[in-house]
């Protein structure tokens, strides 16, 4: 029962970060019906900033998140209004190349720019556990949940109570109305785009200190946050958080009592098993991203 429960405490911890990529990206899908296969290269970008930030430049390690997640919302917004804005009219076949050759682009600018050595991120956390009774967890792992929790509430609080958020929400559930009532759809796009990728870059960026960081980092990550997104049916973003917890504890469960070589294999059979049996998603809400 003691193994069981360390493991729940590790999933806690990671479900927390796999549920920012998920809601991340249901969040572009749900609103803008792009399949973001450059997912993952922004989560690899929010940990590369990061460590440009703290390690290069010397910031301070808070400030320096800060400085990558406000980057990835750039970048995100960049990339809409470059790539996505002009395919406005193209149908899903055509942007998901673009996504495609997009990603391509990124992880290999990555490689050239930083090299195939791994980077590592010193952080100001205490490398001596918190002990409590027969379980211990990181400090640093401790304020990943913190920080993940703070940005997935924040997430909720921007989607269902504020004015940006109900735009959002009208965009999903009817473009065109939402057009004719005086919703700017171009705005709402980046914005969604813009706030999907600064979720990924949070993720990446508070994952990047945790393990490693390198330019296939993003790979792995891109296959979880369309995991997480079956798991949880496409755009929903309750079901994103939700999917993000199944997923981490398929992988610990799997880890702890199979092998850990089989981490990654036991989330995506659960993947395949919801797939067999509820198409649709563990949480659908098919009326209204939220």
């Amino acid at each position: 029962m003691t193994e069981f429960l360390q493991h729940v405490i590790n999933m806690v911890i990671l479900g927390s970060t796999y549920a920012l990529l998920g809601i991340g990206l249901t969040l572009i899908f749900g609103i803008m019906r792009i399949v973001n296969f450059a997912h993952g290269e922004l989560y690899s970008f929010g940990a590369y900033i990061l460590y440009l930030a703290a390690v290069l430049f010397g910031m301070n390690f808070f400030v320096a998140l800060v400085v990558a997640i406000v980057a990835g919302c750039v970048l995100g917004a960049l990339v809409e209004v470059v790539l996505l804005r002009p395919m406005r009219a193209a149908d899903i076949d055509t942007t998901m190349i673009v996504m495609i050759g997009a990603m391509i682009v990124m992880q290999n600018g990555e490689q050239l720019v930083w090299g195939g050595v791994a980077k590592s991120v010193a952080t100001p956390f205490s490398e001596l556990p918190l002990v409590v009774g027969p379980f211990s967890v990181s400090w640093l792992r401790l304020f990943v949940l913190g920080a993940a929790s703070a940005l997935i509430a924040l997430s909720y609080v921007l989607i269902n109570r504020t004015r940006l958020g109900r735009a959002m929400r009208a965009t999903f559930q009817d473009r065109d109305a939402a057009a004719l009532m005086g919703v700017d759809i171009s705005f709402i796009y980046t914005a969604t785009f813009a706030v999907g990728s600064a979720l990924a870059a949070a993720a990446g960026a508070l994952l990047g200190p945790v393990y490693v960081i390198s330019p296939q980092m993003g790979n792995l990550a891109s296959l979880k946050a369309f995991a997480i997104v079956i798991l949880g049916g496409l755009g929903s973003i309750g079901g994103a958080t939700i999917g993000g917890f199944v997923l981490a504890l398929a992988e610990e469960l799997g880890a702890g009592y199979v092998s850990s070589g089989y981490r990654d294999a036991m989330g995506f059979l659960i993947i395949i098993a919801v797939l067999l049996f509820r198409p649709t998603g563990l949480y659908t809400r098919a009326e209204r991203v939220g």
